[in-house]
């Protein structure tokens, strides 16, 4: 490795329908964002950028060249150089951490000083049958009856009944059966995953770029709008638009930097993409390998981590992922909620911004907001949701489907310099 990577600009765009904002748009919002963050007057250092967006082919009709369809007005308004390589990058929900982790190691290779992560993404659609058809794009088209039939035999396991057609989002369904799983294995409850639920929506009501800002109280959980057993509306997370951005660069680079840029700056310790299998429900999945492998990266444990960031498309989720990120032992993770173990001023706070069921989940910028949480509370700028001596972070960031796991990964490690 060529010394350090530094985050030195990062940013995010409040989440939520905007339907009167362009894509381009959106894009520029964050990547002007970063550059102010780092205190970057001069665009033209940024040497490269990996672009990730999952919607716009399906949704919007434009494929193929999306970040560079995105970016061109940047270069004719100088916020990006010319003839820079722009990368498209799309791993589902997880894209995000993809192009970050990209970004990250063109550095450590001491091929670019500076480089650019940045997604965007817009789901909201007057036609959700578009919206459903991306969404349905995250699984295995090809061997969609091998997906079906083994969330089939788990739900037979667990004495339930995999629910699956027309106007019904699979991810959403394919979350439940697994928290049903888990609460027949484990014994977790309905209830446990409200209160994780309702703790993101009280996180989410303190962070001003979340889409929704309201508290959910526990009872409203789980009273509210059935999506697909155990997991309400409030238990899910909406669709939105939104983009991010972060401006990674090399130990040299940051040694140029004013001292200003460099108190602000966050270190990279570790970043591990893992890809997903069909495996057995038991076994645990591809994002413990990864967080398994960036902890040993670090030299760090989950004991170690001050504040987290994981990937709840469904309240469920956070307490799976506290598990697999070895927070709590394994079968315990809705007790681990339940505790207030995971508040803001508990044993390991997690999703401070709301998580995606309140901040908002626009795919592709998703990963890279998650980045940008992490890195406001390292710094200390996080105000009401501040997590008291925070100096390590995690994010880990999911997406697509494949058995009873995600497609793809990425955990990354975070820390001050």
């Amino acid at each position: 490795m060529i010394g350090n990577v530094y985050v030195i600009g990062s940013y995010s765009t409040k989440f939520q329908k905007w339907p009167d904002k362009s894509g381009k748009a959106l894009t520029r919002d964050a990547l002007v964002g970063a550059l102010r963050d780092a205190q970057l007057n001069d665009a033209g250092v940024v040497e490269n950028a990996y672009f990730s967006n999952c919607g716009m082919g399906v949704i919007w009709g434009q494929d193929m060249v999306r970040g560079h369809s995105m970016m061109a007005p940047l270069v004719e308004e100088g916020l990006f150089p010319e003839r820079a390589p722009i990368i498209n990058v799309e791993g589902a929900c997880a894209s995000g951490s993809m192009a970050f982790h990209l970004a990250w190691k063109d550095i450590l290779s001491g091929l670019h000083d500076v480089s650019l992560a940045i997604g965007m993404d817009k789901f909201y659609h007057p036609d959700m049958q578009l919206v459903l058809t991306a969404f349905e794009n995250g699984i295995d088209r090809e061997d969609k009856d091998r997906l079906i039939g083994e969330y089939r035999t788990v739900a037979e396991t667990c004495g339930q009944d995999f629910q699956f057609g027309d106007n019904r989002t699979i991810f959403m369904d394919t979350y439940a059966m697994q928290a049903c799983w888990h609460m027949w294995k484990w014994g977790t409850t309905q209830n446990q995953i409200a209160v994780g639920a309702s703790k993101n929506h009280y996180n989410g009501s303190l962070n001003p770029k979340a889409q929704y800002q309201f508290e959910v109280p526990v009872e409203k959980v789980l009273s509210d709008y059935m999506v697909s057993y155990p997991l309400t509306r409030s238990m899910c997370a909406p669709i939105g638009d939104g983009a991010a951005a972060a401006i990674l660069c090399s130990e040299t680079f940051f040694n140029t930097l004013p001292p200003s840029v460099r108190e602000r700056s966050i270190k990279v310790r570790a970043s591990v993409l893992s890809s997903g299998k069909h495996r057995p429900i038991n076994e645990p999945g591809l994002s413990k390998w990864a967080a398994d492998k960036a902890y040993q990266m670090a030299g760090l444990g989950p004991e170690d981590i001050h504040v987290a960031e994981v990937h709840d498309a469904t309240a469920f989720c956070e307490i799976y992922q506290a598990e697999m990120m070895g927070f709590c032992p394994i079968g315990t993770g809705g007790k681990f909620i339940e505790s207030g173990a995971t508040m803001l001023d508990g044993k390991i706070p997690i999703n401070t911004s709301g998580g995606l069921i309140s901040k908002g989940h626009p795919i592709g910028a998703t990963g890279l907001s998650m980045i940008y949480e992490i890195a406001t509370q390292l710094r200390g700028e996080a105000g009401p949701r501040q997590v008291k001596n925070a100096c390590v972070g995690l994010v880990e960031n999911g997406g697509g489907v494949i058995s009873v796991e995600e497609m793809a990964c990425g955990v990354t490690l975070l820390g001050k310099p």
